[in-house]
């Protein structure tokens, strides 16, 4: 098989994997063009993936939601009801940030634990029991709240964490030398582990892709890392929401793709009878994603809340939306049992591209809206049509 049938092939069979990253692609070449470069400069892509942070963070853990056959409505207003207690801790009694930010992730998976217990023990379906702590999410949000309508959090170590940067160490070339650093080590060890992988699968004589296709994969990957590393090392580095974000997602990537725990929940996506006849324990597969749910809103609302800086009466509106929007487009399946952790990632990315680049021409918030509901329907219709196909 020559080097394009086999490309051809490879893109055919993986059409939802790669669907998402060739429409990334050109919805960023189209935006670059469109706004002169703009939408490509270090201040806008630094901006774009900051604002993205919160939502993708959401995305990954909706992700395994939809995976497992379910949709939980609660995570917006969670986010923005615990990022308010978190103001309250910082400004009002006095808790240090390093002592905030594990009780809140702590009462994020108490809260997600909740609804895991209502979903998968009293068997309430999700979507009610999901939209009943959206509601009591929403006017928890609006108490603590509504004597000053904003909390503004003064802590400086807190707030950097929605604003700040990593040290730079020094500068080459006008570059941010740290940032850079990072960039090698993550190019480095994406290399790493895609041979490692390759390594794992000739010893157990799997099918794995030519010699000529992977090492364009791997120039391919390495120099958009490299890319992305170079835009963000030219304005103020990478952002502390940036690096907990990559952390997340390389978590998450290694629980769903290297663990037991990961197999079980796909498992459980797949066909949950099937599952429980093979000896998995499904509700407790429940228990955790709706826990590990829970425990990234409280992040998310962390996130969102040092940036703001402070903690509002609308913060969390609409987040669970755009987190299922991202998942979606990322290409997990309505049907459960199919999305990967990075997917969602590059899907929270291309709504926010579309946002970032609409803002950039001046294009109207009404239309704004209607683009990315076409573009969520299309993301949704693309995975009917490829199931079908399959099937």
């Amino acid at each position: 098989m020559n080097f394009f049938t086999e490309a051809r092939s490879l893109l055919k069979v993986n059409i939802r994997d790669y669907g998402m990253y060739i429409a990334l692609f050109v919805i960023m070449l189209t935006f670059s063009i469109l706004t002169d470069g703009l939408f490509m400069s270090s201040r806008n892509i630094s901006n774009l993936l900051d604002a993205t942070g919160y939502i993708a963070v959401l995305a990954v853990g909706m992700t395994l939601v939809i995976v497992i056959r379910h949709i939980d409505l609660s995570v917006g207003f969670a986010a923005g009801f615990m990022g308010a207690i978190a103001a309250i801790m910082l400004s009002q009694m006095g808790v240090p940030f390093y002592l905030t930010i594990p009780i809140i992730l702590v009462l994020g998976i108490v809260i997600g634990m909740f609804n895991g217990v209502l979903v998968a023990s009293i068997g309430i379906p999700s979507f009610v029991s999901s939209l009943a702590a959206m509601l009591i999410f929403r006017g928890a949000l609006l108490q603590v709240t509504e004597k000053t309508g904003t909390i503004i959090v003064k802590d400086d170590q807190f707030n950097a964490i929605g604003n700040g940067y990593l040290p730079a160490l020094g500068q080459v070339g006008g570059l941010n030398l740290l940032s850079l650093i990072i960039g090698v080590f993550i190019i480095l060890f994406f290399v790493y582990s895609e041979l490692s992988k390759r390594k794992q699968k000739l010893k157990y004589k799997f099918e794995v892709i030519s010699k000529q296709i992977f090492a364009v994969k791997l120039i391919f990957v390495s120099v958009i890392i490299g890319y992305i590393t170079w835009i963000l090392a030219g304005y103020n580095g990478f952002s502390w929401t940036v690096v907990i974000t990559l952390a997340v997602v390389i978590i998450y990537h290694f629980l769903t793709t290297r663990t037991v725990l990961g197999r079980h929940i796909y498992a459980v996506g797949s066909n949950p009878e099937a599952a429980h006849l093979s000896g998995i324990n499904v509700k407790k597969i429940t228990y955790i994603v709706f826990g590990s749910m829970g425990m990234l809103s409280a992040l998310s609302g962390i996130l969102y809340t040092s940036r703001l800086q402070s903690a509002t009466t609308t913060a969390g509106t609409l987040f669970e939306l755009d987190a299922i929007a991202a998942a979606y487009v990322g290409g997990v399946s309505a049907a459960g049992g199919v999305g990967k952790i990075t997917g969602s990632i590059i899907g929270a990315v291309v709504m926010a591209s579309l946002s970032s680049g609409m803002n950039l021409l001046g294009v109207g918030i009404s239309y704004q809206y209607m683009i990315r509901g076409a573009v969520l329907a299309l993301a949704v219709i693309f995975d009917v049509m490829t199931r079908r196909k399959r099937g």
